[in-house]
């Protein structure tokens, strides 16, 4: 149970009613993260299962007030719908650890997927973040990554030459290295098709996103042990 001296506050307010619950701020924020992947138990993020009207004064919310507007008394089902509906009283310092972490996610999505489409080479990184301070983008810590990565490429658009693609790289490993291929290759992209040589090494195509060609140049390299061959089909 979560330490109810160290609890904030989740606020959701309906027709006129109001309801508090106390939660643990980094589960609390864990569990409204659109992007986060961890089930977290909604009962392992409440300080005390109780559903208030106020709690700073320790006032319960009345069970008509809580069928009016959820449907049901069951505290935790009712707590679940403050935590997604409502607001969540951040510490400063909790909402720009977010934020840092959502922006670098934002980041690593829009290097991983865009090229620049005057040459068909991906934009580092630190081109794209350094467009977006430019271009003043603002992350939101509650949005999802997706949603986000939208809004960023609309504000660095007319800064520097981007787009989504798909490419098709091609590959060949040398027969000590064609073993690995598979679970190497897995990660970027799908195997559109494969061939064996007379003499063991494997050929493919592989189709990925435009930003993950490097990537996927460095780890052929690794895997093969220098001795592998790749080019972007165009």
């Amino acid at each position: 149970m979560v330490n109810i001296d160290e609890a904030i506050i989740a606020r959701l307010e309906s027709f006129g009613e109001k309801f508090e619950i106390l939660v643990d701020a980094d589960l609390a924020a864990d569990f409204r993260n659109p992007d986060n992947e961890k089930e977290i138990a909604i009962e392992d993020i409440l300080a005390v299962e109780e559903i208030f009207k106020d709690s700073k004064k320790g006032d319960k919310a009345s069970e008509e007030a809580m069928n009016k507007i959820f449907e049901t008394t069951d505290v935790l089902e009712v707590a679940s719908q403050i935590l997604h509906k409502g607001t969540v009283q951040l510490t400063a310092d909790q909402r720009r650890q977010m934020q840092e972490d959502k922006r670098k996610q934002v980041i690593s999505t829009i290097a991983r997927e865009a090229i620049n489409p005057q040459n068909g080479l991906p934009h580092p990184a630190q081109r794209i973040e350094n467009a977006m301070n430019e271009a003043k983008v603002k992350i939101d810590a509650f949005k999802s990554v997706d949603e986000q990565v939208q809004i960023a490429l609309k504000g660095i658009k007319p800064l520097i030459p981007i787009k989504f693609e798909r490419i098709k790289m091609a590959v060949r490993l040398p027969s000590t290295a064609a073993g690995g291929a598979y679970s190497a290759i897995r990660p970027f992209g799908n195997i559109l098709n494969e061939e064996w040589q007379q003499d063991g090494s494997w050929i493919a195509i592989v189709e990925m996103a435009g930003g993950l060609q490097d990537d996927f140049n460095h780890k052929m390299a690794s895997i093969s042990g220098g001795e592998a061959e790749t080019r972007l089909i165009k």
